[in-house]
């Protein structure tokens, strides 16, 4: 039979016990960040849901590999955000495919397009570099097209990091930064929507999965 004294000695190890495993499954949640997709709705998401966007496999999807894309299309988040880390799954199919992730970024009103910074993904050399989408049109950082062909993992699901902290981002795939980039004009936005993109273009596929964002201070 366990004494009471002994009982008492041992409930603060036990509370300890269980702090630890509190505070460790709290740093994993932090760490997963909030999803913003779950797998079988566009909740919390618009756009054209009816032909350019659908959700398969617990992913969206845009495009097609049975017709061309006829325009820019993006499927884009109700809610907007500013400095954060975004986590997500992608894959692009198709001979020629283009797409991206749009972040920081805007509609444009009465318009299909939208502006704002891309994570880009694309042939030849668009993969890991970013954008400035519809606003300056130029790449302002380019990514190594010798390191893309080291880790890049074509038609098949690739991690994407894209993280946001003031005027700094940085973008990675498959844990490897591929750009460093610090904004210089101080009249950029610097908080928006966040959009999956499929481009306009040949018979193509973009595919998005897993997509969490933690928000930083």
């Amino acid at each position: 039979m366990i004494s009471p004294a002994h009982s008492t000695m041992i409930r603060p190890e036990r509370s300890l016990v269980f702090l630890m495993l509190l505070a460790f499954v709290s740093l994993q949640f932090l760490a997963a960040g909030t999803p913003l997709f779950n797998g079988k709705s566009f909740e919390g998401w618009e756009g054209d849901t009816q032909k350019s966007f659908r959700i398969e496999d617990d992913a969206i999807v845009g495009g097609s590999l049975s017709e061309r894309v006829p325009r820019n299309e993006f499927l884009c988040t109700r809610k907007t955000y500013k400095n954060f880390e975004l986590r997500l799954k992608f894959k692009v199919v198709g001979e020629g495919a283009n797409a991206g992730i749009q972040f920081r970024s805007q509609r444009i009103p009465n318009h299909y397009e939208v502006i704002g910074y891309q994570a880009d993904l694309g042939d030849p050399e668009w993969w890991g570099s970013l954008y400035d989408e519809s606003r300056r049109k130029v790449t302002l950082a380019k990514s190594d097209p010798n390191q893309i062909r080291k880790i890049l993992k074509r038609n098949d699901w690739n991690d994407y990091l894209i993280r946001c902290e003031g005027k700094h981002i940085q973008l990675s795939i498959n844990g490897v930064q591929t750009v460093d980039y610090t904004e210089r004009d101080d009249s950029i936005e610097q908080d928006g929507i966040i959009c999956v993109q499929i481009h306009g273009g040949p018979p193509s596929e973009a595919w998005y999965k897993e997509i969490s964002l933690v928000e930083l201070p």
